[in-house]
């Protein structure tokens, strides 16, 4: 089950809870390729400052993972590595762009695992492999020492066994977090939003889920393709020089990507960042007065592994997180039953900018709740 989950291992791995470090972090004296054959001998002089601060802490590393080439995916069928396999499922992919560090924990090969998300990548893994993932509110978790996708999209947060298990590397990772308490999900007002579109079992799942909330009710929250223009640019001027001289050692699933950012105007590019802004006060104005947004982290289970990542199924799997991402708040995808195939649902919480704790404590409940 290992094969295809880590591309990287230290020799020995210290005393402390295990963790694996998605491919895209620097470790100093451990091979980081980004997922690229480009770097594949590239070994960092530093590591970077969130993995730093989670060894502090007293995790240890476990090894590197496999992902999406340079994080630019949503199902890590990496044409260099290997394909992340799904441990619930074989046959089925593991999600992306992390799915190495959700497959590591899914397996039960490490406790926690430190990644990145700038579309969903690490919430769609999560949902893929049945564990939970946390995004944070963008820039909370410091990038330095981290191969970037699109900066202003792109998260670092935790993948883990459970909510609880994310808390205290938040603590770690940063140093002002503070816990928030919970008592009873009686507490909160929800909204809940996007079930439309999603297979049966899965909007069923989520439906359950909902119903925990005493305090819920239905809001149409915008969604659709925003500022991909914008996210395009930002690509493109990660990969401009690079790409330049390394074209042909792209895979051809990642070239085709970043060609299509390269042509990317700087007229499309301007009106792409009035259109996220015109985003962000629509939803912030759809969301209200609630103080958490539900909705299904994807329409899907996990798709079957070679269907390729063609522009429908990208768009699928994309719908529901990536708007998360245009507007930076915290996102929180944990299981919430059997859905299609007899793999997991997984339902995503949503908290304005700086509500961090109060989603993960929510979380919490709610994954005890639906435990009982």
């Amino acid at each position: 089950m290992t094969d295809g989950i880590f591309l990287g291992r230290p020799e020995s791995v210290g005393e402390g809870t295990r963790l694996a470090v998605k491919d895209l972090f620097h470790t100093a004296g451990l091979t980081t390729t980004y997922g690229s054959v480009i770097f594949a001998e590239h070994v960092p002089a530093e590591t970077a400052e969130s993995v730093r601060r989670l060894e502090a802490a007293g995790y240890a590393i476990a090894g590197k993972t496999n992902m999406h080439e340079f994080a630019y995916g949503v199902t890590s069928e990496n044409p260099h590595f290997g394909s992340v396999p799904n441990p619930l499922r074989a046959g089925r992919i593991a999600g992306g762009s992390s799915g190495g560090s959700a497959a590591a924990v899914a397996a039960g090969l490490v406790d926690a695992a430190l990644a990145t998300d700038s579309g969903g990548s690490i919430r769609i893994p999560a949902a893929c492999c049945g564990v939970v993932g946390f995004k944070p509110t963008h820039g909370l978790v410091p990038l330095d020492g981290c191969f970037p996708l699109a900066p202003s999209f792109d998260h670092g947060g935790p993948i883990a066994r459970s909510t609880a298990s994310c808390a205290p590397m938040m603590e770690a990772l940063v140093p002002a977090f503070e816990r928030t308490q919970i008592e009873s999900l009686e507490e909160l007002s929800v909204g809940v939003a996007w079930l439309e579109g999603c297979d049966p079992l899965v909007r069923a799942r989520v439906e359950e889920a909902a119903s925990r909330f005493p305090h819920r009710r239905p809001l149409d929250v915008p969604r659709g393709d925003v500022s991909g223009s914008a996210f395009m640019r930002e690509v493109a001027d990660v990969h401009r020089e690079l790409f330049a001289e390394y074209a042909d050692l792209y895979g051809s699933d990642v070239r085709r990507k970043v060609e299509r950012c390269l042509a990317v105007s700087d007229a499309e590019y301007e009106r792409a960042l009035a259109e996220r802004a015109a985003f962000r006060e629509r939803f912030e104005e759809a969301v209200g007065h609630v103080d958490l947004l539900l909705t299904p982290t994807l329409a899907l289970v996990a798709p079957p592994l070679g269907a390729r990542e063609d522009d429908v199924l990208r768009e699928r799997i994309l719908e529901r997180t990536y708007p998360i991402n245009v507007v930076g708040w915290p996102a929180l995808a944990l299981p919430c039953g059997t859905a299609e195939d007899g793999l997991p649902a997984s339902v995503q919480l949503v908290g304005r900018p700086g509500a961090d704790a109060l989603v993960l404590a929510a979380g919490e409940l709610l994954e005890r709740e639906l435990a009982a």
